[in-house]
């Protein structure tokens, strides 16, 4: 092989990779087994693992633990949609655009604006995506977002609005009820604003009644709303595009697939009127007819992103994106239909008060953190300064419970904090066993 692509030897093979940075040994490889015996002490480790089928998992913090029907599952599997991926001839595989087609107009009726994308690759890159949407569409190189943004989300806007010059800045929020604090972003939106980011829930799970407010007052500085919403929350809240959001974005994991491991995502992005159309970073999906005007047909009518079309012009340097997830949520939304999605989304409030209920009285903690109304999440506080968030979610998980995602680092003005998630998939007896693992902690 060496000899056939020109290369004396491997070391010149692999003359281009740092000297530093090379195994200067040989592989810890015991020797050569057969493949039955390999394969039965791979699945020995294997099982080392401890997965949300064996846990109670009570970790949320953006990738959740919701139930996938298996028709989803099987829907997905199909190699018609494995192998369609993203055609490059689009017209050709006219069973994976009209999928794309009921996915976009499905997400549409749930956030009630004028067209919405085939996806991005997660909920992250939509938000970056939006904010360098509002500055190409507003000239303004200034974006607002709450102080209670995931710290993640954060990273990765910084990452997509730096090189170009976009200040991102913060607004605060009620330290008692967890809302927005409409005061202090009323100073701080202004002519030099290009957009106003606000989550409903926000990432601490408040369901702010302030929200609705945000979209007019960007409105009255020439700025663009941006949405961040759950898809299945909007089985039960207020469609965003209904109370004025320009752009809306969302991570569609929770109606696409189960947690992997943190992924793939699914990135969700919309919006309403021409101009901030035109600047979407997607391919949207329309519904026509063939020539003879005889049979349904669907087309891809526009992808502005894509630099094989529009090279140094394209509006974003994504050029993949998850169809795949993006058919996995039409079925889902599909199956559950506005009843099952309303119904998913009273499911999973009424447990999260009850979880709120059963651990509020526990002595030393503050449960929950804040006063607003809760949806799937709530933050969790310790008092006592002898016990650790740290050490409680050890002993959580030596009780075969998975705690919530510790704030300590990211929000130190909490405390020792943490954030709990609750959705359908967990029991009363799930939740009693977690009240009673953390009032044994709290009590020692």
């Amino acid at each position: 092989m060496l000899e056939a692509i020109g290369v004396a030897t491997i070391d010149e093979l692999y003359s281009d990779i740092p000297r530093e940075v090379l195994l200067n040994r040989p592989l810890k490889v015991d020797g050569f087994y057969p493949e039955q015996e390999v394969r039965s002490r791979i699945e020995q480790l294997l099982n080392k693992n401890k997965s949300a089928a064996d846990y109670d998992m009570f970790l949320g913090a953006g990738i959740y633990n919701h139930y996938i029907p298996a028709a989803v599952k099987t829907i997905m599997a199909r190699t018609e949609f494995q192998t369609s991926y993203t055609p490059y001839q689009p017209e050709i595989s006219q069973g994976l655009l009209q999928t794309l087609f009921e996915f976009e107009s499905m997400i549409r009726d749930l956030t009630g604006v004028e067209a919405v994308n085939s996806s991005l690759y997660d909920g992250s890159t939509a938000l970056g995506e939006a904010a360098r949407m509002a500055v190409r569409v507003t000239s303004r190189y200034k974006i607002l977002v709450p102080r209670s943004l995931h710290p993640d989300k954060l990273s990765v806007l910084r990452n997509y609005t730096e090189p170009v010059g976009i200040r991102i800045e913060t607004f605060g929020m009620d330290d008692e009820t967890g809302c927005l604090d409409l005061d202090d972003l009323k100073t701080k939106v202004n002519t030099e604003t290009a957009a106003v980011l606000c989550e409903v829930p926000s990432f601490f799970g408040i369901l702010d009644p302030n929200a609705v407010s945000v979209p007019s007052l960007c409105h009255e500085k020439g700025a663009l709303s941006i949405i961040g919403f759950d898809p299945i929350s909007l089985g039960g809240l207020k469609p965003p595009g209904d109370y004025g959001a320009d752009i809306v974005i969302a991570e569609g994991q929770s109606i696409s697939s189960e947690m992997n491991f943190g992924g793939p995502g699914l990135g969700i992005i919309g919006c309403k009127g021409e101009n901030l159309l035109r600047q979407m970073p997607g391919r949207l999906i329309g519904m026509t007819t063939t020539m003879d005007g005889k049979n349904r047909a669907f087309s891809m009518v526009l992808q502005t992103r894509e630099q094989h079309i529009r090279r140094e012009k394209a509006t974003s340097n994504i050029c993949t994106n998850e169809a795949l997830l993006g058919v996995g949520a039409a079925a889902y939304l599909s199956l559950l239909g506005p009843k099952g999605l309303s119904q998913l989304f009273e499911t999973i409030l009424v447990k999260t008060n009850h979880a709120i209920k059963r651990l509020h009285e526990l002595p030393g903690t503050l449960i929950p953190r804040f006063t607003g109304q809760h949806y799937q999440e709530f933050v969790v506080t310790i008092e006592n300064p002898r016990h650790t968030i740290a050490k409680m979610n050890q002993d959580l998980l030596s009780a075969g419970i998975h705690g919530g995602k510790s704030l300590v680092n990211d929000f130190p003005e909490l405390g020792q904090s943490s954030l709990m998630c609750v959705t359908e998939t967990h029991s009363p007896e799930a939740i009693d066993k977690l009240r009673a693992t953390m009032e044994k902690f709290v009590r020692s």
